[in-house]
């Protein structure tokens, strides 16, 4: 256990109690513990399995390739409408975490057991109309763009086809034209 994730836990505010017992449960699975986006996150033998995501009104654990675990009682809920792969077990009380004890030991014994697997991902990335003449217009947008990752490109895709006005999809795109150019993706910094 390194000092910078101990200090995270020492330091922490709101659900000390609840993540401290989320901490031991994960490390009795034999999880290497590391501080990765300023969360302590949870690997196996050099792959992401969990990471803990303390927000406002819960405590979530967060499996990085959840949709492949198997859940038959749903406990398991993707983090928003357009997350393919992550999916996160929600508590409130450290009753709940201890109630689900022995639940999250399987998730993560199934998450371990399918780290090589890799999600099924889409063929194409589905990207707005206005997006596509845009780029189809601007070569050096075109060039910046398809130099981004795929990530990088959906999330552009599903912010600017997130508008509901074409005026106002044609106005994120020239907003984001810049960050584009310089290979950042909708949410780096």
């Amino acid at each position: 256990m390194s000092t910078s994730i101990d200090r995270y836990f020492t330091d922490a505010k709101n659900w000390s109690k609840e993540l401290t017992r989320l901490r031991e449960i994960l490390l009795e699975c034999d999880l290497d513990e590391d501080l990765k986006w300023g969360k302590p996150c949870y690997g196996f033998e050099g792959e992401n399995i969990a990471i803990l995501q303390p927000m406002k009104n819960v405590l979530a654990l967060m499996f990085f390739k959840g949709a492949l675990l198997d859940d038959p009682d749903q406990l398991l809920e993707a983090p928003g409408p357009n997350s393919r792969s992550g999916r996160r077990f929600r508590f409130q009380t450290l009753e709940d975490i201890e109630t689900a004890k022995d639940a999250i030991g399987s998730f993560v014994a199934e998450a371990i057991e399918k780290s090589g697997t890799e999600i099924e991902k889409p063929d194409a990335i589905e990207l707005p109309q206005e997006l596509i003449i845009r780029l189809d217009e601007d070569t050096e947008l075109k060039a910046a763009f398809d130099a981004l990752t795929p990530g990088r490109q959906r999330g552009y895709g599903l912010h600017v086809a997130g508008a509901k006005q074409a005026a106002t999809r044609l106005a994120r795109i020239d907003k984001y034209r810049p960050r584009i150019l310089e290979g950042k993706g909708i949410h780096d910094r």
